[in-house]
């Protein structure tokens, strides 16, 4: 095999990489995670681009002291943010494999 073959399969494989890679974080757009804080008192949901969509408060979570409304909100937007994280890794990591990169590379293309 020549260079100028080797060049045309990466520059292929890169445009392949990239297209996957785009449906991917398009993909990643539709879909949601949920989590809570609180046993459920407050939840998030939340976009695999951490678009939060809602947030839901128990309504006997009101009466309560606002700190620990805050509190609870902000725990529940910090692990929705982790599972959109997951969701993003793993959506994208599926769209770079089979292309036959290293597992260091693949996250180049993210």
């Amino acid at each position: 095999m020549n260079i100028q073959a080797l060049m045309q399969q990466a520059q292929a494989m890169q445009k392949q990489v990239e297209s996957n890679v785009e449906k991917a974080k398009k993909e990643l757009a539709d879909k949601e995670v949920e989590a809570e804080a609180g046993n459920g008192l407050v939840k998030v949901t939340m976009t695999g681009r951490h678009v939060v969509k809602r947030l839901t408060i128990d309504p006997s979570l009101l009466e309560d002291e606002p700190d620990l409304i805050e509190d609870l909100i902000a725990a529940a937007i910090n692990a929705a943010v982790t599972k959109a994280d997951e969701l993003s890794e793993t959506t994208l990591a599926n769209a770079t494999s089979g292309m036959g990169l290293p597992p260091g590379m693949q996250g180049l293309f993210g």
